[in-house]
């Protein structure tokens, strides 16, 4: 056992010693109560003021997810969406539907592109200089979130764990400094798509996903090319919510104007990793015409056999059913 230690009566316990701050554990609590919790702002996904990563393969709908959360948030803030994957016409047809109408975005969403025309200060490296740029677009914004799309054209070593950490740490001092929630968009590298997605499909893996408060990822369905889920890896304010045995489903469609993730409910990960045969193809459109036969809904059939409702819909309408 160890040696008890005295402490002198009258010894300040609250002190700031070198590099570190000292308090007592009930004065860290108490001050931490009197300052608001932060909020919920994406499904139990994402909190307001965390630094967070959302990945996936090429094609899942990253930039899709991340355009949505920001129209969601931007009713109540200003969002900065730095968007390196879309150009203005690529970005405007996704929201813009066959009548010519386009989406109504909040004015409070501000979308950001490189500008291949700036003048870059001699004694800048490009990334320091698209740093001091999102920081003066924070400023002069007062935005609220920053959604990075992506990562990895900002530094193309991500892969790297080394080249991983100075990125990060310079966008968790501007969040730090300016009061922020950053998304930061990243990509993974092919993976084994019959495996669950763990934290080493992430770019830059355990640097990166050690130095954020959150990570969640974007699924695909073998099954579906439409159905997405998002699976929860890494959470500070909760238990893991959706977790492989309760990922949450999603259908990508557009909805009139809007390009987005439609909610379906919830399962298992191990149901989407499935792949299935031509054969067993044939055999899934002959059980959903039978159910649809016995008068189950779209959605019912749908959630039988983990595919999407518009799956549902197109096999019982295909052609002589062939």
């Amino acid at each position: 056992m160890g040696t008890k230690v005295e402490i002198k009566q009258g010894t300040d316990l609250n002190q700031n010693i070198d590099f570190l701050i000292a308090k007592p554990v009930n004065e860290w609590i108490k001050e931490a109560s009197l300052r608001e919790t932060p909020r919920d702002l994406f499904n139990k996904l994402i909190y307001e003021g965390d630094l967070g990563i959302l990945f996936a393969s090429s094609g899942a709908g990253k930039s899709i997810l991340a355009c949505q959360f920001a129209d969601e948030n931007s009713k109540n803030e200003i969002v900065l969406l730095l968007d390196c994957e879309l150009s203005d016409k690529q970005f405007q047809l996704r929201y813009t539907n066959e009548a010519g109408d386009n989406y109504p975005f909040k004015d409070n969403f501000i979308r950001l592109e490189l500008n291949p025309d700036a003048d870059k200060p001699e004694k800048l490296t490009d990334e320091d200089f698209l740093m001091q740029s999102i920081e003066n677009c924070v400023t002069t914004t007062g935005a609220k979130i920053l959604i990075v799309d992506n990562i990895t054209y900002l530094r193309q070593d991500t892969e790297k764990a080394k080249e991983a950490l100075p990125l990060m740490k310079k966008l968790k001092a501007i969040k730090k400094k300016y009061d922020l929630t950053v998304l930061v968009i990243a990509h993974t590298p092919k993976r084994d798509a019959t495996k669950p997605i763990s934290q080493n499909d992430l770019s830059g893996s355990m640097m990166l996903y050690n130095f954020c408060d959150q990570v969640f990822a974007i699924g695909t369905s073998n099954a579906d090319p439409s159905l997405r889920y998002i699976k929860q890896l890494k959470t500070r304010y909760t238990e893991t919510l959706y977790g492989e045995d309760n990922v949450i489903l999603y259908q990508v469609e557009k909805n009139n104007c809007f390009l987005g993730f439609t909610f379906l409910g919830y399962g298992k990960e191990a149901d989407y990793l499935r792949q299935l045969s031509e054969p067993g193809k044939k055999d899934l459109e002959e059980q959903v015409n039978v159910l649809h036969g016995l008068g189950k809904s779209l959605r019912e059939i749908a959630k039988e056999f983990n595919i999407s409702p518009s799956r549902v819909y197109r096999i019982i309408n295909k052609p002589l059913n062939k």
